[in-house]
Protein backbone atom coordinates (compact mmCIF):
# COMPACT_ATOMS: atom_id res chain seq x y z
CA UNK A 1 0.00 0.00 0.00
CA UNK A 2 1.15 3.81 -0.48
CA UNK A 3 2.03 6.22 1.96
CA UNK A 4 -0.55 8.21 0.51
CA UNK A 5 -3.07 5.35 0.96
CA UNK A 6 -1.78 4.55 4.31
CA UNK A 7 -2.05 8.25 5.47
CA UNK A 8 -5.78 8.59 4.09
CA UNK A 9 -6.64 5.68 6.67
CA UNK A 10 -5.08 7.14 9.05
CA UNK A 11 -6.53 10.13 8.43
CA UNK A 12 -10.16 8.00 8.77
CA UNK A 13 -9.39 7.38 12.18
CA UNK A 14 -9.30 10.90 12.93
CA UNK A 15 -5.18 11.26 13.31
CA UNK A 16 -3.84 14.65 12.47
CA UNK A 17 -2.39 14.94 9.26
CA UNK A 18 -0.09 18.33 10.82
CA UNK A 19 3.56 17.44 9.50
CA UNK A 20 5.53 17.16 12.29
CA UNK A 21 7.59 20.77 13.69
CA UNK A 22 9.85 20.97 16.62
CA UNK A 23 8.34 23.94 19.16
CA UNK A 24 9.97 24.91 22.50
CA UNK A 25 8.81 24.74 25.37
CA UNK A 26 7.97 27.62 27.54
CA UNK A 27 10.86 30.33 28.04
CA UNK A 28 12.73 28.26 25.82
CA UNK A 29 14.17 29.18 22.56
CA UNK A 30 12.13 28.86 19.12
CA UNK A 31 13.20 26.69 16.46
CA UNK A 32 16.01 27.95 13.98
CA UNK A 33 15.44 28.03 10.07
CA UNK A 34 18.34 24.97 10.48
CA UNK A 35 15.79 23.40 12.11
CA UNK A 36 17.39 23.10 15.81
CA UNK A 37 16.59 25.70 18.32
CA UNK A 38 19.01 28.47 19.79
CA UNK A 39 20.73 29.11 22.92
CA UNK A 40 22.97 26.08 23.44
CA UNK A 41 22.46 21.76 23.53
CA UNK A 42 20.90 22.19 27.49
CA UNK A 43 17.83 24.20 25.66
CA UNK A 44 15.14 21.52 24.81
CA UNK A 45 12.69 21.54 22.17
CA UNK A 46 8.98 20.39 22.43
CA UNK A 47 9.27 17.61 20.59
CA UNK A 48 12.20 16.04 23.48
CA UNK A 49 9.39 17.42 25.99
CA UNK A 50 7.15 14.71 24.01
CA UNK A 51 9.60 12.28 24.40
CA UNK A 52 10.50 12.29 27.88
CA UNK A 53 6.47 12.70 28.48
CA UNK A 54 6.14 9.49 26.97
CA UNK A 55 9.05 7.65 28.47
CA UNK A 56 7.76 9.01 31.48
CA UNK A 57 4.46 7.44 30.65
CA UNK A 58 5.51 4.07 29.23
CA UNK A 59 7.54 3.72 32.71
CA UNK A 60 4.18 4.31 34.29
CA UNK A 61 2.42 2.31 32.77
CA UNK A 62 4.81 -1.06 33.13
CA UNK A 63 5.00 0.07 37.05
CA UNK A 64 1.02 -0.10 37.01
CA UNK A 65 1.38 -3.88 35.33
CA UNK A 66 3.34 -5.09 38.16
CA UNK A 67 0.81 -3.27 40.50
CA UNK A 68 -2.04 -4.64 39.84
CA UNK A 69 -0.37 -7.98 39.65
CA UNK A 70 1.06 -7.48 43.08
CA UNK A 71 -2.67 -6.43 44.06
CA UNK A 72 -3.96 -9.89 42.75
CA UNK A 73 -1.32 -11.37 44.41
CA UNK A 74 -2.29 -10.01 48.05
CA UNK A 75 -6.58 -10.53 47.38
CA UNK A 76 -5.33 -14.30 46.23
CA UNK A 77 -3.17 -15.15 49.31
CA UNK A 78 -5.80 -13.29 51.62
CA UNK A 79 -8.36 -16.00 50.62
CA UNK A 80 -5.51 -18.80 51.07
CA UNK A 81 -4.89 -17.54 54.34
CA UNK A 82 -8.84 -17.36 55.19
CA UNK A 83 -9.28 -20.62 53.65
CA UNK A 84 -6.41 -22.07 55.87
CA UNK A 85 -8.14 -20.15 58.99
CA UNK A 86 -11.26 -22.27 58.47
CA UNK A 87 -9.50 -25.38 58.03
CA UNK A 88 -7.81 -24.34 61.82
CA UNK A 89 -11.46 -24.28 63.31
CA UNK A 90 -12.69 -27.34 61.93
CA UNK A 91 -9.51 -29.32 62.74
CA UNK A 92 -9.30 -27.61 66.39
CA UNK A 93 -12.92 -28.70 66.94
CA UNK A 94 -12.16 -32.08 66.07
CA UNK A 95 -9.56 -32.11 68.46
CA UNK A 96 -11.50 -30.61 71.38
CA UNK A 97 -13.87 -33.40 70.41
CA UNK A 98 -11.12 -36.19 70.19
CA UNK A 99 -9.74 -35.22 73.65
CA UNK A 100 -13.09 -35.24 75.29
CA UNK A 101 -13.91 -38.98 73.66
CA UNK A 102 -10.55 -39.83 75.04
CA UNK A 103 -10.81 -38.30 78.55
CA UNK A 104 -14.11 -40.56 79.02
CA UNK A 105 -12.16 -43.79 77.98
CA UNK A 106 -9.67 -43.10 80.71
CA UNK A 107 -12.34 -42.61 82.99
CA UNK A 108 -14.09 -45.50 81.91
CA UNK A 109 -10.52 -47.77 82.83
CA UNK A 110 -10.32 -45.62 85.95
CA UNK A 111 -13.69 -46.67 87.29
CA UNK A 112 -12.74 -50.14 86.25
CA UNK A 113 -9.44 -50.13 89.04
CA UNK A 114 -6.80 -49.54 86.19
CA UNK A 115 -7.17 -53.23 85.31
CA UNK A 116 -6.42 -54.09 82.02
CA UNK A 117 -9.62 -55.51 80.01
CA UNK A 118 -8.08 -58.54 78.86
CA UNK A 119 -7.50 -59.18 82.75
CA UNK A 120 -10.73 -58.80 84.05
CA UNK A 121 -12.09 -61.12 81.33
CA UNK A 122 -9.85 -63.63 82.03
CA UNK A 123 -10.88 -63.41 85.56
CA UNK A 124 -14.49 -63.97 84.75
CA UNK A 125 -16.05 -67.46 85.07
CA UNK A 126 -18.79 -67.30 82.79
CA UNK A 127 -17.55 -68.75 79.45
CA UNK A 128 -20.20 -67.56 77.60
CA UNK A 129 -19.73 -63.64 79.65
CA UNK A 130 -16.27 -64.40 78.65
CA UNK A 131 -16.48 -64.27 75.05
CA UNK A 132 -18.56 -61.90 74.67
CA UNK A 133 -16.56 -59.84 76.35
CA UNK A 134 -13.79 -60.94 74.21
CA UNK A 135 -15.73 -59.41 71.13
CA UNK A 136 -15.80 -56.28 72.86
CA UNK A 137 -12.47 -56.06 74.35
CA UNK A 138 -11.58 -55.91 71.07
CA UNK A 139 -13.59 -53.70 69.92
CA UNK A 140 -12.87 -51.45 72.35
CA UNK A 141 -8.68 -51.58 71.64
CA UNK A 142 -9.79 -51.16 67.65
CA UNK A 143 -11.73 -48.12 68.79
CA UNK A 144 -8.53 -46.61 71.30
CA UNK A 145 -6.33 -47.11 68.43
CA UNK A 146 -8.30 -45.19 65.87
CA UNK A 147 -8.68 -42.37 68.13
CA UNK A 148 -5.33 -42.61 69.00
CA UNK A 149 -4.63 -42.44 65.11
CA UNK A 150 -6.78 -39.75 64.65
CA UNK A 151 -5.65 -37.89 67.31
CA UNK A 152 -2.45 -37.68 66.09
CA UNK A 153 -3.60 -37.01 62.24
CA UNK A 154 -5.46 -34.11 63.72
CA UNK A 155 -2.75 -32.90 65.14
CA UNK A 156 -0.57 -32.96 62.16
CA UNK A 157 -2.74 -31.65 60.28
CA UNK A 158 -2.89 -28.11 62.86
CA UNK A 159 0.45 -28.03 62.36
CA UNK A 160 0.66 -28.18 58.59
CA UNK A 161 -1.67 -25.71 58.66
CA UNK A 162 0.20 -23.26 61.61
CA UNK A 163 3.17 -23.54 58.82
CA UNK A 164 0.76 -22.58 55.84
CA UNK A 165 -0.36 -19.73 57.78
CA UNK A 166 2.91 -18.56 58.57
CA UNK A 167 4.37 -18.77 54.98
CA UNK A 168 1.35 -17.01 53.49
CA UNK A 169 1.44 -14.50 56.09
CA UNK A 170 4.94 -14.02 54.44
CA UNK A 171 4.03 -13.79 51.05
CA UNK A 172 1.32 -11.37 51.83
CA UNK A 173 4.06 -8.87 53.45
CA UNK A 174 5.96 -9.76 49.99
CA UNK A 175 3.15 -8.70 47.90
CA UNK A 176 1.85 -5.64 50.13
CA UNK A 177 5.53 -4.36 50.00
CA UNK A 178 6.03 -4.90 46.31
CA UNK A 179 2.60 -3.08 45.83
CA UNK A 180 3.63 -0.03 47.73
CA UNK A 181 6.83 0.39 45.79
CA UNK A 182 5.22 -0.02 42.38
CA UNK A 183 2.26 2.33 43.40
CA UNK A 184 5.43 4.81 44.65
CA UNK A 185 7.05 4.51 41.66
CA UNK A 186 3.61 4.98 39.77
CA UNK A 187 2.78 8.04 41.36
CA UNK A 188 6.60 9.48 41.04
CA UNK A 189 6.43 9.26 36.97
CA UNK A 190 3.01 10.68 36.54
CA UNK A 191 4.03 13.28 39.11
CA UNK A 192 7.02 14.19 36.89
CA UNK A 193 4.95 13.62 33.85
CA UNK A 194 1.91 15.97 34.83
CA UNK A 195 4.69 18.54 36.01
CA UNK A 196 6.13 18.86 32.51
CA UNK A 197 3.35 18.93 30.57
CA UNK A 198 1.74 21.73 33.49
CA UNK A 199 4.49 23.96 32.18
CA UNK A 200 3.73 24.35 28.78
CA UNK A 201 0.99 27.10 28.18
CA UNK A 202 -2.52 25.69 26.38
CA UNK A 203 -1.62 26.16 22.96
CA UNK A 204 1.59 24.31 23.48
CA UNK A 205 -0.16 21.57 24.90
CA UNK A 206 -2.48 20.86 21.62
CA UNK A 207 0.70 21.17 20.03
CA UNK A 208 2.34 18.31 22.32
CA UNK A 209 -0.90 16.32 21.14
CA UNK A 210 -0.31 16.61 17.61
CA UNK A 211 3.19 15.79 18.06
CA UNK A 212 1.86 12.65 19.15
CA UNK A 213 -0.42 12.05 16.91
CA UNK A 214 2.04 12.80 14.13
CA UNK A 215 4.33 10.01 15.48
CA UNK A 216 1.90 7.41 15.89
CA UNK A 217 0.58 8.05 12.15
CA UNK A 218 3.80 7.95 11.02
CA UNK A 219 4.65 4.59 12.90
CA UNK A 220 1.18 3.55 11.37
CA UNK A 221 2.07 4.57 7.93
CA UNK A 222 5.34 2.60 7.68
CA UNK A 223 3.51 -0.75 9.00
CA UNK A 224 0.77 -0.40 6.39
CA UNK A 225 3.64 -0.03 3.50
CA UNK A 226 4.25 -3.56 4.29
CA UNK A 227 1.44 -4.46 2.81
CA UNK A 228 -0.08 -5.95 5.82
CA UNK A 229 -3.67 -5.58 5.38
CA UNK A 230 -3.95 -7.91 2.05
CA UNK A 231 -3.13 -10.06 4.64
CA UNK A 232 -5.84 -9.69 7.32
CA UNK A 233 -9.32 -10.11 7.03
CA UNK A 234 -10.56 -12.64 8.98
CA UNK A 235 -13.87 -12.00 10.92
CA UNK A 236 -14.62 -11.76 14.24
CA UNK A 237 -16.05 -14.80 16.12
CA UNK A 238 -19.53 -14.00 18.01
CA UNK A 239 -17.31 -13.86 21.76
CA UNK A 240 -14.81 -11.23 20.10
CA UNK A 241 -17.75 -9.31 17.82
CA UNK A 242 -19.34 -8.65 21.33
CA UNK A 243 -16.14 -7.51 23.25
CA UNK A 244 -15.10 -5.17 19.86
CA UNK A 245 -19.08 -3.98 20.57
CA UNK A 246 -17.81 -3.51 24.66
CA UNK A 247 -14.69 -1.57 23.66
CA UNK A 248 -16.48 0.84 21.62
CA UNK A 249 -19.36 1.72 23.62
CA UNK A 250 -16.18 3.16 26.12
CA UNK A 251 -14.50 5.68 23.38
CA UNK A 252 -14.22 8.59 25.33
CA UNK A 253 -14.00 7.43 28.28
CA UNK A 254 -11.13 8.96 30.88
CA UNK A 255 -7.74 6.47 31.28
CA UNK A 256 -6.78 6.42 34.65
CA UNK A 257 -4.31 3.86 36.05
CA UNK A 258 -5.38 1.02 37.57
CA UNK A 259 -8.55 1.74 36.77
CA UNK A 260 -11.12 -1.21 35.55
CA UNK A 261 -14.60 0.65 34.55
CA UNK A 262 -17.53 1.56 33.99
CA UNK A 263 -16.02 5.09 34.08
CA UNK A 264 -12.55 5.16 33.56
CA UNK A 265 -9.67 2.14 32.14
CA UNK A 266 -6.02 1.52 32.16
CA UNK A 267 -5.67 0.13 28.74
CA UNK A 268 -5.16 -4.12 30.60
CA UNK A 269 -8.34 -2.84 32.40
CA UNK A 270 -10.37 -1.92 29.08
CA UNK A 271 -9.63 -5.09 27.07
CA UNK A 272 -10.14 -7.56 30.55
CA UNK A 273 -13.38 -6.02 30.89
CA UNK A 274 -14.10 -6.02 27.65
CA UNK A 275 -13.58 -10.14 27.47
CA UNK A 276 -15.42 -10.29 30.72
CA UNK A 277 -18.75 -8.76 28.44
CA UNK A 278 -18.11 -11.31 26.00
CA UNK A 279 -17.94 -14.00 28.69
CA UNK A 280 -14.44 -14.51 28.62
CA UNK A 281 -12.44 -14.06 31.56
CA UNK A 282 -9.03 -13.08 31.13
CA UNK A 283 -5.72 -12.05 32.85
CA UNK A 284 -5.58 -8.55 34.69
CA UNK A 285 -2.19 -7.19 33.52
CA UNK A 286 -1.14 -6.74 29.82
CA UNK A 287 1.83 -8.68 30.54
CA UNK A 288 -0.04 -11.56 32.00
CA UNK A 289 -2.35 -11.41 29.10
CA UNK A 290 0.61 -11.81 26.92
CA UNK A 291 2.46 -14.29 28.65
CA UNK A 292 -0.65 -16.13 29.29
CA UNK A 293 -3.10 -16.20 26.22
CA UNK A 294 -2.76 -17.97 23.59
CA UNK A 295 -0.39 -16.33 20.31
CA UNK A 296 -1.03 -15.87 17.01
CA UNK A 297 0.89 -14.31 14.34
CA UNK A 298 0.27 -10.90 13.58
CA UNK A 299 -1.03 -11.34 10.01
CA UNK A 300 -3.54 -13.45 11.24
CA UNK A 301 -5.16 -11.53 13.76
CA UNK A 302 -9.09 -11.22 13.55
CA UNK A 303 -11.10 -8.38 15.43
CA UNK A 304 -11.66 -9.21 19.54
CA UNK A 305 -7.89 -9.88 19.26
CA UNK A 306 -5.08 -8.38 21.59
CA UNK A 307 -2.26 -6.61 20.19
CA UNK A 308 0.68 -6.08 23.26
CA UNK A 309 3.07 -3.66 22.23
CA UNK A 310 6.79 -3.03 23.22
CA UNK A 311 9.40 -5.34 24.52
CA UNK A 312 8.23 -5.42 28.00
CA UNK A 313 4.46 -6.02 26.88
CA UNK A 314 3.51 -2.76 28.66
CA UNK A 315 0.69 -2.04 26.62
CA UNK A 316 -2.39 -3.80 25.20
CA UNK A 317 -5.02 -2.89 22.81
CA UNK A 318 -7.67 -4.34 20.95
CA UNK A 319 -8.03 -5.52 17.63
CA UNK A 320 -11.39 -3.65 15.51
CA UNK A 321 -10.24 -4.31 12.16
CA UNK A 322 -9.51 -2.42 8.87
CA UNK A 323 -6.18 -1.89 10.54
CA UNK A 324 -7.60 -0.23 13.63
CA UNK A 325 -7.54 -0.52 17.16
CA UNK A 326 -8.67 0.45 20.78
CA UNK A 327 -7.05 1.50 23.50
CA UNK A 328 -6.42 3.46 26.42
CA UNK A 329 -3.81 5.42 26.08
CA UNK A 330 -2.74 7.33 29.08
CA UNK A 331 -3.29 10.03 31.62
CA UNK A 332 -4.80 12.71 30.44
CA UNK A 333 -6.06 11.10 27.32
CA UNK A 334 -9.21 9.30 26.44
CA UNK A 335 -10.34 5.40 25.02
CA UNK A 336 -9.50 5.84 21.42
CA UNK A 337 -9.46 4.88 17.85
CA UNK A 338 -5.86 4.12 17.10
CA UNK A 339 -4.05 3.02 14.17
CA UNK A 340 -3.10 -1.14 15.17
CA UNK A 341 0.68 -0.04 13.55
CA UNK A 342 1.38 3.19 15.40
CA UNK A 343 3.52 1.40 18.26
CA UNK A 344 6.11 -1.10 18.59
CA UNK A 345 3.88 -4.16 18.09
CA UNK A 346 5.44 -7.22 20.37
CA UNK A 347 3.12 -9.56 19.60
CA UNK A 348 -0.96 -10.71 19.10
CA UNK A 349 -2.77 -12.98 21.46
CA UNK A 350 -6.39 -14.43 21.01
CA UNK A 351 -8.61 -14.71 24.22
CA UNK A 352 -10.62 -17.57 22.44
CA UNK A 353 -8.30 -19.27 20.66
CA UNK A 354 -10.22 -22.99 20.52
Amino acid sequence: MSVAAATALVCALGLSAVPETAYAAPGEPGPTPGGGTGGGSGDRSLEAVRQEVEGLYRKAESATDAYNLAREKQTRQEKSILRIARAVVKAQKEMAGLRKRAGAMARAQYRGGGMPAEARLFLNGDPGDFLDGVTLARKGEKATHGLIGRLARTQVALDRYAESASQEWERLDGSRAKKAAAKKEILRKLARAQRLESRLAKDERERLRRLEEDKARGAQAKWLDTGILRELGGGATARGGRAVDFAKDQLGKDYVWGAVGPTTYDCSGLTQRAWAAAGRAIPRTSQEQWRLLPKVSVKDMRPGDLIIYFRDASHVAMYVGGGAMIHAPRPGRQVTVAGAGSMPILGVVRPDAR
